[in-house]
């Protein structure tokens, strides 16, 4: 269910960043370290790609959050 995406790529960590919902972040991160290696983590997670090739963070920076 983390890594889990939309038809576009898009994980829950995507849309977290899009919102600047820093709760929801918060919330995934701890679900992430307490379920996921940190291979996974920093493969899956953090560097995830969507269909575009963005990141969560290419998402959160264009919102200034």
């Amino acid at each position: 269910m983390l890594l889990g995406t939309d038809k576009d790529g898009t994980t829950a960590w995507h849309f977290a960043a899009k919102w600047g919902n820093s709760e929801i972040l918060q919330k995934v991160w701890e679900w992430a370290k307490e379920k996921l290696t940190t291979e996974e983590i920093n493969n899956k997670l953090l560097l995830g790609t969507d269909k575009d090739g963005k990141t969560a963070c290419h998402y959160a920076a264009k919102r200034n959050n």
